[in-house]
């Protein structure tokens, strides 16, 4: 996957997480971008450890790329809002 692509799935990806998960954080762009690219990271991890690996020839489909960025950024967020709320 392109850089440029990277960072439009991660800015969609994050922004979506944070309209999922309720209250109000202050990241900016750049934070939603890297929220939804980290999210990216964290949901393909899960997503093999729990479905096993995908033996793809080239790239996985998007769809697979952006709902695992989702569902990554709203654990990382979930997490964030978490510790946060413990300090």
């Amino acid at each position: 996957m392109g850089i440029i692509a990277m960072i439009i799935i991660g800015l969609i990806a994050g922004a979506i997480a944070r309209l999922l998960v309720p209250g109000k954080e202050d990241f900016g762009w750049i934070g939603t971008i890297l929220l939804g690219i980290v999210g990216g990271y964290v949901g393909g991890t899960l997503g093999s450890m729990l479905f096993g690996d995908h033996k793809f020839s080239v790239h996985p489909p998007v769809q697979h790329t952006f709902l695992g960025a989702i569902v990554g950024a709203v654990i990382i967020l979930l997490v964030y809002k978490f510790i946060r709320a413990r300090v």
